[in-house]
């Protein structure tokens, strides 16, 4: 599983790094989510796969 963050959909609404602090970071200046690995570890998936489904602007990006 790879993940990705869409940069000009994400609000910074830290969602994500909530729910996946192992998978997700945040920019110190704006907030906006990156992810810390674009290969998801076996253990962080099922996180991952709720951060993207609780993400308000749909910027994480599973593939």
């Amino acid at each position: 599983m790879k993940v990705w963050v869409d940069r000009e959909k994400c609000q910074g609404h830290t969602l994500c790094s909530m729910i996946a602090p192992d998978s997700f970071e945040l920019d110190d200046v704006d907030g906006h989510a990156s992810a810390v690995n674009e290969i998801v570890p076996d253990d962080q998936q099922d996180a991952v796969r709720e951060a993207a489904q609780s993400c308000p602007e749909q910027a994480i990006v599973i593939e």
